[in-house]
């Protein structure tokens, strides 16, 4: 198989429309998203912005047109998604550790338990995030900030090519903020990872993000970070 070159689009939309129940929120899309860019979706809230990130992890179907994703070996990209808010039920005496765990059962074959590899894996993931000290603690019990680091170690653990963020900096303080978007640049740089974010605060995203997507009027568009200067 031939690999994919690394300056590909890992996405490309062509006329399509996404939204739910087979009503569009957004129609006649196209563009594509280059692998390697840190991008910033922004918007007004109920502007599409979550639609759109849900129909690229796929957990919305399309709704007309065509949504392509290539990874690097020419098979789909492993995703690695963080909602904008945590959908475990507290009744659930689950670890951090045991939620970070959670992103390497895309691996596990049926019938199979956790590898000591997968366990390791899941270990450094959240010692990547910052998260290690809290391996231990119920993850109902955790701050806002600090539960976003494990959620974020939990995408790290599906080895993603693409992390997709929905709003993971929003109902936390200043202080986390700061921390979890000094962590997703690093992530960003260091591994390299391919990141799409969802953030309505726009002088967070120009300060972090090497691109930004508008979403607006049923509208989407690529705006240089630049672009974001005057804007608040």
């Amino acid at each position: 198989m031939t690999d994919t070159p690394t300056d590909s689009p890992w996405a490309r939309l062509t006329e399509a429309s996404v939204g739910y129940d087979g009503k569009a929120v957004l129609a006649g899309l196209t563009l594509a998203l280059r692998r390697g860019e840190f991008t910033a979706v922004v918007g007004e809230n109920g502007s599409g912005k979550t639609t759109l990130l849900k129909t690229l992890a796929g957990i919305l179907p399309v709704v007309a047109g065509r949504v392509e994703l290539t990874g690097t070996g020419g098979t789909l990209p492993v995703i690695g998604y963080v909602p904008q808010r945590d959908s475990l039920d507290a009744v659930w005496p689950l670890s951090a550790y045991e939620v970070a765990l959670m992103g390497t059962y895309g691996r596990l074959a049926i019938g199979r338990t956790f590898t000591d590899a997968e366990r390791r894996l899941t270990r450094e993931c959240l010692a990547q995030t910052g998260a290690a000290d809290l391996e231990r603690k119920p993850f109902s019990v955790l701050s806002g900030g600090q539960k976003q680091r494990v959620l974020i170690a939990r995408a790290l653990a599906t080895v993603p090519e693409v992390l997709l963020l929905d709003e993971p900096t929003a109902g936390i303080d200043p202080e986390a903020t700061r921390a979890v978007m000094e962590l997703l640049s690093r992530l960003h740089h260091e591994r390299p990872l391919t990141i799409l974010m969802v953030n309505h605060d726009l002088p967070l995203a120009r300060r972090h993000a090497t691109e930004v997507l508008r979403v607006a009027d049923g509208q989407v568009r690529f705006e240089s970070v630049g672009d974001l200067e005057g804007r608040r």
